[in-house]
């Protein structure tokens, strides 16, 4: 497993449609910054949505970019705090590459 992250771990959706993983100091308002941050390119029906996202982290099919160690995303409509065992799974996720 990955070293621990500071911040809080979260699940971001972005009026564009954009699926976000990260950590995040500060998550009120349209704008948020997250620190290793992750997107969710695809995922299988199997998944569950947004919620098995932030509750399970990422299932086999799934579709996850390359780390970004600081991104700003603009124009939040949700925010989901992830579980441990979606953490563990998002960090421990292999990157797509097509």
């Amino acid at each position: 497993m990955a070293a621990k992250r500071s911040g809080r771990p979260v699940l971001v959706t972005t009026e564009y449609r954009g699926v976000f993983f990260g950590y995040a100091d500060d998550t009120k308002g349209d704008t948020i910054t997250l620190t290793n941050a992750r997107n969710c390119i695809y995922w299988p029906s199997t998944q569950g949505g947004f919620g098995g996202l932030a509750s399970e982290g990422p299932v086999k099919g799934s579709r996850i970019g390359a780390r970004i160690e600081k991104m700003e995303l603009r124009k939040i409509t949700a925010v989901a705090e992830c579980t441990p065992a979606a953490v563990e799974a998002w960090e421990a996720a292999n990157v797509y590459r097509g």
